[in-house]
C-alpha cells in the first residue's frame, strides 16, 4: 500500500513539473504564427489548432462574410510548411496555397457570404508529425 501511495506522488509530482513547461511551449508558437496577422487586420480570435501525424488533414468549418479582406496565416511549431485548401461547401476548390509554393498567407475577398471548409496539413517531405496552426483575419473593404 506505501509503496502504490509513493509511486502515485511520483507519477503527480513528474506529471506537474513536466506539464507546465509543455503547455508555455505550445502557447508561444501560435503567437508566432499570429504575428502573420499584423494591422490593418484584426485577428478574429479563434486560432484553429491539430496535431498532425502522416497524411492526416484537419478540416475546420467557418464562414467569410461579404464586406471583408481576409488573411489565412498558416505555420507549424517547428516552422514546417502548412500545406492548406480552402473548399466551398460543395467542395469545390477556392485556393490552395500547395500551388504557390506553399506559401504561409493569403490575402483575398469573397462576393457575398460564403461557408467554407479549410483543410490543413503537413508537408510530409519535411515532417513526419507536428501542430498545424490557422489564423483567420480581417479587415473591411473600406479601409482600401
Amino acid at each position: 500500500m506505501k509503496k502504490g501511495l509513493i509511486l502515485t506522488f511520483l507519477i503527480i509530482i513528474t506529471c506537474s513539473l513536466l506539464a507546465p513547461s509543455s503547455i508555455a511551449s505550445q502557447d508561444e508558437k501560435p503567437r508566432d504564427c499570429s504575428s502573420l496577422i499584423k494591422a490593418p487586420f484584426i485577428p478574429n480570435g479563434q486560432p484553429l489548432r491539430a496535431f498532425l501525424t502522416g497524411d492526416e488533414v484537419a478540416e475546420f468549418h467557418t464562414t467569410f462574410l461579404n464586406g471583408s479582406i481576409y488573411r489565412l496565416a498558416a505555420c507549424s511549431a517547428n516552422n514546417d510548411p502548412i500545406i492548406f485548401s480552402v473548399y466551398d461547401t460543395n467542395r469545390n476548390l477556392l485556393f490552395t496555397n500547395d500551388e504557390y509554393n506553399k506559401t504561409n498567407m493569403w490575402d483575398f475577398k469573397i462576393a457575398g457570404s460564403v461557408e467554407c471548409i479549410i483543410e490543413a496539413k503537413l508537408d510530409n517531405k519535411q515532417a513526419a508529425s507536428g501542430m498545424a496552426m490557422m489564423y483567420i483575419g480581417f479587415k473591411s473593404l473600406e479601409e482600401n
